[in-house]
């Protein structure tokens, strides 16, 4: 019974993708951004009951990454594409290419399931960072009312950025502490306390902000390791 347990975890990530893939098409961004959150809550604990249960699996393993392009690649843009139907873009194949970010998500954790250097952090950006990224930045958008001529194109750019560092040959920190001292958790402990005044100043789109912020702390460690 219990090696069922983690698989059923990961399949419930996979339906809260789906959900929030159907409210993106709805227009509804906020609750799909919402169920991207809960995909993101199942995907922590499929992983950690599987290892508190001694029950890891191949098969765990693919479906997870199966769920995780669903909710944090397909779904993030569905969002993308259902708010570049907003604008009025004189070539209709445009919202299409946000679809690319969904292929790029597949291509990361397809590299993530064979990359043995990804243990104490990550090569590239998360697939979740990114979903949580767009989901929260489209939501700021359309709660605010901000739009301005060639938003559209500066969203279809952004998108093709995101995608790169899904894949690029990048190093970005994890959060996890090997001790709880400051010296060698500087980056981590700078993120953590910056946290904190980007969602109250920005709310939702806050987290956009902390997930750009996230890269920018990270190529900075980068550079310093060098």
């Amino acid at each position: 019974m219990k090696k069922h347990i983690p698989n059923t975890i990961t399949c419930c990530n996979l339906i809260s993708g789906c959900i929030a893939t159907y409210f993106a098409f709805q227009g509804d961004f906020t609750l799909a951004l919402l169920f991207i959150i809960i995909g993101a809550v199942f995907d922590f604990f499929d992983g950690m009951s599987a290892r508190l249960l001694g029950v890891s699996s191949p098969i765990g393993k693919e479906l997870d990454s199966l769920a995780d392009d669903i909710t944090f690649g397909f779904a993030p843009s569905a969002i993308v594409f259902s708010y570049l139907c907003t604008f009025h873009i004189h070539l209709p194949f445009v919202p299409f290419l946000a679809f690319i970010m969904a292929a790029f998500s597949a291509l990361r954790l397809a590299k993530f399931n064979l990359d043995e250097r990804q243990a104490l952090g990550f090569i590239g950006l998360p697939t979740p960072a990114n979903a949580l990224f767009w989901g929260s930045l489209i939501c700021g958008l359309q709660e605010h009312g901000l739009v301005f001529d060639g938003l559209e194109w500066v969203i279809l750019v952004g998108t093709f950025i995101s995608s790169y560092l899904l894949i690029a040959e990048i190093p970005m920190f994890a959060l996890k502490f090997k001790h709880w001292g400051w010296k060698g958790n500087e980056i981590k402990y700078i993120f953590v306390l910056s946290c904190i005044p980007l969602l109250l100043i920005l709310g939702i789109s806050g987290f956009a902000a902390i997930i750009a912020w996230y890269v920018v702390l990270s190529v900075v460690a980068n550079k310093r390791c060098q």
